[in-house]
């Protein structure tokens, strides 16, 4: 029997088969959004998912700031970061946040929802978040995609 036809195909960067993919995140909620999205820029949607490659999708999201929270999470929820010098602790409620920069919200959650390691912060990169229903990556001819069918 020839055991060479039974090889398993792993996908790399080169052989994925990236696409532009774009999603209106208008009415949407952050965490679902972010959940979906970063599937997407992951490649857990595709046959050929492999975990140690980015064989995901480019993203493209807009209008950013369209986007709602569940509950009470616009007033509740706190984003802290630390300055590094002692009493350099600072917080932005997600209300502060979205009135500052809505696409800082939206990354914020993405980012959160990938791997903490050298690919997660490759696979990053593959995400555009823009404010408005405008954004600069025309000349790619991005796919729109309906996030309600993805499960």
């Amino acid at each position: 029997m020839d055991t060479l036809s039974y090889k398993t195909i792993s996908a790399n960067k080169e052989t994925s088969g990236k696409k532009w993919l774009l999603v209106d995140a208008e009415g949407q909620t952050v965490g679902r959004l972010a959940s979906k999205v970063a599937k997407l820029v992951r490649g857990k949607h595709k046959p050929n998912f492999t975990p140690h490659a980015d064989c995901g999708d480019n993203v493209i999201v807009i209008n950013a700031a369209k986007v709602s929270f569940s509950g009470t999470k616009l007033v509740d929820k706190e984003y802290v970061r630390y300055t590094g010098y002692p009493g350099g602790q600072r917080s932005l409620t997600a209300q502060q946040l979205m009135e500052r920069s809505p696409e800082r919200v939206i990354e914020k959650a993405i980012k959160g929802m990938l791997p903490k390691n050298t690919l997660g912060r490759n696979l990053f990169s593959n995400v555009k978040v823009y404010r408005g229903a405008e954004h600069k990556q025309q000349a790619q001819n991005p796919e729109v995609i309906n996030l309600d069918s993805i499960k």
